[in-house]
């Protein structure tokens, strides 16, 4: 008998829309401004039209967010249909012992012994690993108990959520908002947060958060 075909549904195509957003550690909305598209482009009101119609991302967006996600169609489609979705071990330590020593080579790279591991979708980074969050001080953007996915081989862009690892062993997430010469600048996940300008000079190394679990 022939293969009955399998009929994509406005809200398969609307959940991979935000999980595309999670991964790249970002709401609906701030995937959508990171495109250069309306910032309410994806919000959940704009799905359904008033007289009650699906209403369904366009090519041209969903194009564009992927650029902006550093994602590719079959990431997309993964992403639909999650059960089908590549899955491999990372390693995994606590967001706390990330600032000790022995865990991270002087590029970012996970290195050395005392590494847990979990099961998460691939990332196409095969140097990518998960810290698990403690405490709210990173709050309402990662919870306690929330897990972050960090790829050290990614490009680094304004907008992006990084982790960041000082010479001094200070460990840190940050949404970079700029990077020049001399100094990165850093704005606070947490409102009641300071902002952070540190010298490269005392950078070890920046890596990007390219998913979460929230």
């Amino acid at each position: 008998m022939p293969t009955k075909a399998r009929i994509l549904t406005h809200e398969q195509v609307w959940t991979a829309i935000d999980r595309l957003a999670a991964r790249a550690g970002l709401s609906a909305s701030g995937l959508a401004k990171r495109a250069g598209l309306d910032p309410t482009t994806f919000n959940k009101s704009k799905r359904i039209t008033p007289d009650g119609r699906a209403r369904w991302p366009s090519t041209e967006s969903v194009s564009k967010s992927l650029s902006a996600a550093n994602a590719s169609i079959d990431t997309f489609v993964d992403l639909i249909e999650p059960g089908k979705t590549t899955v491999r071990s990372v390693p995994l330590i606590g967001f706390a012992q990330a600032g000790t020593g022995g865990y991270f080579d002087d590029a970012g790279f996970p290195v050395g012994k005392g590494w847990e591991e979990i099961a998460t979708l691939s990332v196409g980074d095969e140097h990518a690993y998960a810290l698990q969050i403690s405490g709210d001080s990173m709050r309402p953007a990662y919870r306690n108990g929330d897990t972050i996915i960090v790829s050290p081989g990614t490009a680094v862009r304004k907008g992006d959520r990084v982790v960041v690892k000082t010479k001094a062993g200070e460990v840190m997430a940050k949404e970079l908002r700029r990077r020049t010469a001399k100094s990165v600048e850093l704005a606070s996940l947490n409102p009641s947060h300071r902002d952070r300008t540190i010298a490269n000079k005392d950078i070890e190394w920046i890596a990007r958060i390219v998913w979460a679990s929230q």
